[in-house]
Formats: structure tokens, sequence, C-alpha cells
């Protein structure tokens, strides 16, 4: 029986692709050197597969005990992939990602579904029941030609001349069963791959296969997996271990140099807005890719202005989850710099809100901003460690969710020879009671345990607003209703911020408290915050109460009570 594509084998594919780049990261860095030899390709890709991994499992677990669809479990795919692409090929990887999911959708798909032979193929019951070889030949095909048209300036020898040929590989298939379909795509890219040096000089020289496409082999061969269990071993050239031998290449040298900065930006804007966009930063550097759709883009650039960049974001839309890299020492773009010196201590923190961010960094922490339904994946983490640059780092998730992530962030740390202490913070508001003890005079040991200690003692409550009717703790709740959570738990179901609030408020003191710590979303006015602070003021002696702003992205309003 022919077997078909459905939700349960894209999770396993995510799954598996993740494991697969995992294992082949190192040696794909070491291949890295288009269009900038900075080796970190493979990690890359990495973290943008394991941020449409948590997405679809987050799906999977949004309609437990049912399954989602295979409609909505490649759009989750597509927008974790999104939202969490790293570098030129992990951008380009999403955007592959995304062209599938416009034919895998079907029909009723809000990206469309591109040329009228996929709108045939494409029956009204396939996102549900899933889809067979000639729907993923399709979806192939629009993958290719949906990281072409993201790319400024495509060049061939490229994860795009990969995808290509997975692509009519898999077309020249013609089967019904997605695991032949899969595995004559995983052919062609392999048969691609080995032909990337001759297509572009600097791999020619270097000795090497591209790396975007060596990764893209690895997610291929993922699929295969998924789809037919078969296990397969890397065809290109003897591996990228042994290296391919130099080769008389189509493409002449090119000149040495290039832009200094990496910047890297989701961007919520129009289309029009974004048009606009890739002619300005097209003219202000290179490597241009720019992904996405429906108001939410990534955008890629390598230029030597970065301000320029981002304020060419910032006049299309709301740039936000802004990375600037500067390319390190010994790549194709800069020369060789004294590393800095190392400081002793900092702390890194997860934060939800732009105020908050602000709060934590005065305290002199490093941020990783988060938004809601957005959580950061551990290479966030583990990049923001490494930006700490101290031998001793305080790590704060702020969330309870993320306890395995940030566990996992910690080992990459130690294995790179920083210590790293974990503090299972479960709320922005006990991040702050143990930055407020914070001492990094202190012994480190003692230092984390003070902190430690205050968070612990810290019980954290939260609103927020339900999205459909549902069960809880307390009850019933309606879509619209304003939450009440105590230490994650829905406490409260109200109709108005300030009530619900100042009920929430009763029940943690009830247990005692010396300092109450308001945090306020962007749509809380600020009577919210009088309200409650003249009630603690008149029903509880000698409890202080401190009111900060959270701003955008925040939770409607946190609460915490020492």
């Amino acid at each position: 029986m022919p077997q078909n594509l459905d939700a349960v084998a894209v999770r396993a594919w995510c799954r598996l692709a993740l494991d697969a780049l995992g294992r082949a990261r190192e040696e794909i860095d070491s291949i890295n050197v288009y269009p900038v030899a900075d080796g970190d390709t493979g990690t890359n890709l990495y973290l943008t597969v394991e941020s449409a991994s948590q997405a679809v499992d987050a799906a999977f677990t949004g309609h437990d005990p049912a399954l989602p669809s295979l409609a909505e479990t490649v759009r989750a795919m597509a927008h974790g992939a999104l939202i969490g692409a790293r570098g030129n090929s992990g951008t380009i990887l999403s955007q592959l990602l995304r062209g599938m999911a416009q034919i895998l959708g079907g029909p009723d798909s809000p990206d469309g579904l591109g040329s009228g032979e996929a709108v045939e193929a494409c029956d009204a019951d396939h996102a549900a029941v899933g889809a067979d070889g000639r729907i993923l030949e399709l979806a192939l095909r629009r993958a290719a030609e949906s990281a072409y048209e993201a790319v400024a300036h495509p060049v061939e020898g490229t994860v795009l001349t990969v995808a290509t040929a997975a692509a009519e590989a898999a077309g020249a298939a013609g089967s019904a069963d997605c695991g032949a379909v899969a595995r004559a795509a995983y052919d062609g890219a392999c048969a691609a791959l080995d032909r990337t040096p001759g297509q572009l000089a600097v791999l020619g020289r270097a000795g090497v296969v591209d790396a975007g496409g060596r990764g893209l082999v690895a997610v291929l061969g993922a699929l295969v997996r998924a789809l037919s269990g078969e296990t397969l071993s890397l065809k290109a050239a003897d591996s990228v271990h042994a290296r391919v031998e130099a080769v008389e290449c189509e493409e002449p040298a090119a000149d040495g140099g290039g832009p200094a900065f990496e910047v890297i930006y989701l961007l919520e804007a129009d289309d029009s807005a974004v048009a606009r966009l890739r002619t300005r930063l097209d003219r202000l550097g290179d490597s241009l890719v720019v992904v996405g759709g429906d108001g939410l883009w990534n955008v890629h650039v390598h230029v030597d202005d970065a301000g320029a960049a981002v304020e060419a974001g910032v006049e299309a839309g709301r740039p936000h989850r802004i990375r600037i890299t500067h390319f390190g020492a010994g790549d194709a773009h800069t020369t060789a710099q004294a590393p800095r010196e190392r400081t002793q201590r900092a702390i890194v923190a997860v934060v939800p809100g732009e105020g908050l961010a602000g709060l934590y960094a005065e305290a002199g922490a490093t941020t990783v901003p988060t938004r809601v339904g957005e959580p950061p994946a551990s290479g966030e983490l583990v990049d923001a460690i490494r930006r700490a640059h101290a031998r001793e780092v305080v790590l704060l998730p702020n969330d309870a969710e993320l306890r395995h992530t940030a566990a996992a962030a910690a080992e990459q740390a130690r294995t790179e020879g920083v210590r790293v202490a974990l503090i299972p913070t479960r709320s922005a508001v006990q991040g702050i009671a143990a930055l407020a003890v914070h001492a990094p005079d202190r012994r480190f040991d003692e230092d984390v345990v003070a902190m430690t200690s205050a968070a612990g003692a810290t019980r954290y409550g939260e609103l927020a607003v339900a999205e459909r009717q549902s069960w809880t703790m307390a009850g019933i709740c309606q879509a619209g209703d304003v939450l009440g959570l105590i230490d994650g738990d829905v406490a409260v179901i109200g109709s108005e911020v300030a009530p619900t609030a100042t009920s929430v408020l009763d029940r943690m003191l009830s247990a005692g408290g010396e300092m109450v710590t308001l945090v306020l979303g962007e749509t809380v006015p600020d009577t919210v915050a009088e309200r409650l602070e003249k009630h603690v003021r008149e029903t509880y002696l000698a409890v202080d109460t401190v009111v900060y702003r959270g701003g955008r992205q925040s939770a409607l309003m946190l609460i915490g009570v020492e």
C-alpha cells in the first residue's frame, strides 16, 4: 500500500531531521566556506529545525488527545522555522519548508497553492488524511521555486541548486508512494551536492561540497526515514569528512573581502513595504534573503552598516528579535583581533517584554527577549551565554516550560569551559527577586544559593485572557475571560482586570508576604496599578508594593509575592 505523508509522519520527520543535523553539525560547520567562511552553517540549520520541531510538538500538545491535521502540522513547522531561522542557510531552509506547506496545507492554505496544477492535484481531503506522492512532488517543486524567489541574487552550486535537483528527481519518480518520491528526491539531492564544487569557485578551491546543500541532504534523508524506516548514509563524494578533490570550476574566483556584519530580524510588515525593503537592503549589502509572508517575515543580510539595515526594517514595519553578528576573527571578512578578556560572572535571563528586558539589562543581565507563544530555542540561550563572555554564568529561564531547553543550553556551555548554574525560575518576577540579592563579589556557590533561595521564596501569579472556552482548576472559562493564575494554575476567573488581580493578590497574601511586585502589560492602565497599591496598603500592614512596566510582548500582568 502506498505510503502517505500525514501529521504523524511530519512530526517524525522534524525529530529525525533534528537528530541528523545534530550528528552532522560539526561536519557541516567545518565545510562552511560560502557565502562567508564563518563555520556555523550546521549550527544554524540545527537551530532552525529545532524551532520547527518545537512548533510541531506544540501543535500536537494543543490538540491532545486528538491529532492535528496535516495542514495544521505543516503550517506549524513552517512558522516555527520562520521565527527560529538562523543564518543564510537556515533562512533559506525556512522558506523551503514554507513552500512545502503552501502545497501540503491543501486548497484552503492561507499561503495559496501557486500553480493551477497544484490546485487540481490537491483534493479537499488530503490536508486531513495525508498527502500522496504526487502532492509531495509538487510540494518539493514549490519549495525550490519559493527559495529562489526569496534570494535576491541566486547562485548555482548552493542549497538552491540541490533543492531544485531534489524536486526534479521527485517529479521524475512518477510515483503515488511518498516514500518512493522522497527517496528519489534524496538521490537527486546527493548527486547535485556532488556537483557543487564544479559550479561554485570557492567550493572548488577549498575542495568541499556546499554546506547548506549538505544540510538539505540530511533533512531529506530524515524524510525518507520518517516515511519508509530506511536509514541512509551520505552518498556525496565519500562524505564531507574526506573532502572532495579540487576541480575546474565554471565560475571565476570571487574577490576577497565583504561586509562586516550579519543582520537578522523578524519583521511585521505588509507586502508593499517588504518589496521596498528588499530594494533598499540590496543596495546596502549582499547575501540578502527575505522569507515569509502574511505579515510576518524573516530578514537576513550581510552589511557594513548594521544600523542602516535595522533602520530600514523600522521604516518598513516593526522589527524584533534583532540579531547582529560581527564576523569573527579568521573568517573571510575580517582580520584577526586579540580576544577580549572574560568577566568573572554574568547573569543570563529569558525576559518577556521590552520593559522587563530594560530592567534586567540595567541590573547587568544579558537578556534573551521572548514573545508570548514563541519560546527561545536552546541555541539562543547558548548564544546569550557566549555574549555574556564570563567564566561563571547564572542562567534564569523565568518559565517552567523552558527547564529542559535551559538545561540543554547550560550543558552545552559547560562543554565550552563556562561554569553555569541554572536556577529554575518559573516567572520573571522570581528572576527579579533573584537579581535583587545577586552579589558578584560573593563566592559563586554562595551567590547561587542566595539567588535560588530568593526566587524560591517568591510566589508568582499572572493574569491572562482566555482564548477559547476551556476547563480550568477554577471552573469553565469562556473566550475573553480574565484568568488569574497562581503558581501556574488557574485560581480565579473574572471579567475585568482590576477585580481579578485583587482576588489573586488576596489569595497570594493570605499565606503572608513582605513585598508585592507588579509587572503591567502594555494595555493595562496606570489606574489599575494605583488601585492595587491602595488595596495592599490598606489591607496588609507592612507590605510594600513595587510596580514595573513590562512593555510590548509582555503578559497582561505578572504578580510576585516575596
